[in-house]
């Protein structure tokens, strides 16, 4: 069973809130307690302190001193329990050690302890020693509540402690008054509530843009590419990741546009030829055959026409794998400036009969890391194209020369230049500037995209500069090999 994501955030949310409240909580618990310990610890003894003083140089009565009360207390702090009746005591001094009874405060519910038991407490033996203490104790007499003590000494008029005031006051059993304990309580039940609402809250502007991109997301598998998603959020995730589902969006539609163009353009391009050839094979057909003087030329054309259509297929093949990286590259270190004079000499009788000239200029040995027959494959593209456009009796240049790490080589010629207009899609598939270069004297459109898919395939880069009138350069770049 799948959990939506709301509810297992919101789940996880008031989890982790719940703990931490809780951890604060309980110190929140420990933090009040001692503080409200030491109140009264601080209370009790500046009350038998300030008791002690008024019966300086006194006579020391043998009943109880006055109850406790909050408006006999000097020092700021939490006053949240009073001292009952026979809260406190003077005992007289010196006390006997033996097992005879001394009267101690009713507050530990009992009316006398012996002198041996008293005089072993803690706070007793500090008083005696002229130090004001405190101690907490619990009385199983009393339900084994905790009682509070404070002990002060009261001095003669010669300086000598003549006797003790000795106070307790009974603890709350829960360590603090129930006060303060509802009142926790109720300031923990308020943040669980705003926690929950908080909790609530963060999970819903969390999950609503997921629940979006879902949605989203499910459109897109269905075939509908026009999805986009808000990425406006503030969460820095969210907003990123609705930018990366827009952009993946709209690259699948350029995509499929670029495929729905790229099938209408192959179409069209295995057409024209299988047109040809079909309507050559009716004419040979319908008795053409017999002629022997007007087959030749029917034969000729659909010879041309298949050669045509292979050149087509081969080309679509290197882009497939080029797109597909199964190009199966060999790479290694090739002089361009020999394959380049190669090149220039293998294509030569293409430039003759126009007197075009081929110019090859290498400033340094260069050597580049690629593949031969493919880097082949390359410079063909770059010079069947150079010649094909450059004017009769001009000149195609090659001029390679290193740069840095890379080997940079520039085929110029001396053409009509491509408009500035077309430069951008120049390395696109089946693109053609215009009837000059239609498919009859500049091929199919695919030998600049080939030549790019190659360069990229074997770490190079190529670009195109071209002023109407002066001319084109293709300037490509590949990774040097230090020789």
């Amino acid at each position: 069973m799948h959990t939506p994501i709301q509810l297992r955030l919101s789940l996880t949310t008031l989890t982790v809130l719940l703990l931490g409240m809780g951890l604060a909580a309980a110190l929140s618990w420990l933090a009040v307690e001692q503080l409200y310990l030491d109140t009264q610890r601080e209370n009790l003894l500046t009350q038998a302190e300030l008791t002690a003083s008024a019966l300086l140089g006194s006579p020391l009565p043998i009943t109880s001193i006055e109850p406790y009360s909050q408006t006999s207390n000097v020092l700021p702090g939490i006053h949240t329990r009073l001292l009952g009746e026979q809260g406190g005591v003077i005992v007289n001094l010196p006390v006997a050690a033996d097992d005879s009874p001394v009267q101690v405060p009713l507050a530990e519910n009992s009316a006398s302890i012996s002198t041996v038991d008293l005089l072993e407490r803690p706070e007793i033996q500090s008083a005696l020693g002229g130090t004001p203490a405190t101690a907490v104790r619990r009385i199983a007499s009393a339900e084994n509540r905790r009682v509070l003590y404070a002990a002060a000494p009261v001095y003669s008029d010669n300086g000598k402690i003549n006797g003790l005031v000795y106070l307790a006051t009974p603890l709350p059993q829960a360590s603090i008054p129930m006060n303060i304990i509802l009142q926790l309580i109720g300031a923990l039940v308020i943040a669980v509530m705003l926690a929950g609402l908080a909790g609530a809250f963060l999970s819903r502007r969390i999950s609503r843009p997921l629940e979006n991109l879902v949605d989203a997301a499910g459109a897109v598998a269905a075939g509908d590419l026009e999805q986009q998603v808000p990425a406006d959020s503030d969460i820095r995730e969210l907003h990123t990741l609705g930018e990366a589902f827009n952009h993946m969006t709209e690259s699948l539609r350029q995509s499929e546009k670029a495929k729905n163009a790229f099938v209408a353009d192959v179409t069209h391009e295995l057409r024209t030829p299988l047109t040809v050839i079909n309507g050559t094979i009716e004419t040979l057909e319908d008795g053409a055959i017999d002629d022997l003087e007007g087959r030749g030329p029917l034969l000729k054309s659909m010879q041309g026409e298949t050669r045509r259509l292979i050149r087509l297929v081969n080309d679509l093949l290197v882009l497939t794998r080029a797109d597909a990286g199964v190009l199966n590259l060999k790479l290694e270190g090739i002089d361009l400036g020999e394959l380049a004079r190669a090149r220039c000499e293998g294509l030569s009788a293409l430039a003759m009969p126009r007197r075009v000239a081929l110019n090859v200029e290498v400033e340094e040995q260069a050597k580049v890391r690629a593949d031969a027959d493919r880097l082949t494959q390359v410079l063909d593209n770059l010079l069947d194209n150079a010649i094909r456009h450059a004017p009769d009796e001009s000149s195609v240049s090659v001029n390679i020369q290193g740069e840095g790490n890379e080997i940079r080589c520039a085929v110029s010629d001396q053409g009509a230049g491509i408009p500035a207009q077309h430069l951008p899609f120049i390395f696109e598939r089946f693109y053609r500037v215009d009837s000059s270069r239609n498919r009859h004297t500049g091929g199919s459109g695919l030998g600049l995209a080939i030549v790019h898919s190659l360069l990229s395939a074997q770490g190079g880069r190529i670009t195109v500069d071209s002023l109407e009138g002066q001319g084109t350069i293709f300037t490509f770049w590949l990774p040097a090999v230090e020789n």
